[in-house]
């Protein structure tokens, strides 16, 4: 658990094995987050991906 996270209120994650996610609470600690697409024209929200997550080591 990272009790050091700055949890930015304004980015909520759920993503647990994000090197950015606050253990603690379901925030992202970056200050800005990029999000993109793996699909030519995406339709659905699992067509999205968050380009900033960084495997948690």
């Amino acid at each position: 658990m990272n009790n050091n996270c700055r949890a930015n209120e304004s980015i909520k994650c759920t993503v647990q094995q994000c090197n950015y996610h606050c253990s603690d609470k379901n925030y992202c600690s970056l200050d800005v987050v990029t999000i993109g697409t793996h699909e030519t024209n995406p339709t659905m929200d699992q067509c999205t991906d968050c380009k900033s997550f960084e495997l948690k080591k």
